[in-house]
């Protein structure tokens, strides 16, 4: 469920940062490279998490914890400063654009990375 999830998100925000791209990236263009930013996270969390093994699991905590910071970071900065931000990223407001599921999935997902750790012998997230 979790990489239908991510996958999802991949696809929604890989979308949104093209159309974006693609007709008015002067208007934001910040906005609009974080958008693709966020999007090539969400690839790359979906195919670490779908592949599993040593490698795959060391990249999906990366992944997870590069998403958490930038929605932290973005959804912050988006509300102190809503002018440095023309338009909507994936991580503005913490993804209030998105029901606050960027916020929430990094952190289901280091979640559940940590439990397979545990369950599978492999070291925990961050250790």
């Amino acid at each position: 469920m979790l990489v239908a999830v991510y996958a999802i998100f991949a696809l929604a925000a890989g979308a949104r940062a093209g159309v974006q791209i693609a007709t008015s990236f002067g208007d934001a263009p910040v906005a609009y490279a974080l958008s693709a930013l966020a999007a090539a996270v969400y690839v790359l969390a979906t195919v670490a998490l779908a592949l599993g093994g040593r490698a795959s699991f060391r990249v999906a905590v990366a992944a997870c914890t590069v998403e958490l910071a930038g929605v932290l970071v973005v959804g912050t900065l988006s509300l102190a400063d809503p002018a440095a931000f023309p338009d909507e990223t994936v991580w503005s407001g913490y993804g209030r654009g998105y029901g606050f599921v960027p916020l929430v999935l990094p952190v289901l997902g280091l979640l559940w990375l940590r439990s397979t750790a545990r369950a599978g012998g492999r070291p925990a997230a961050g250790a």
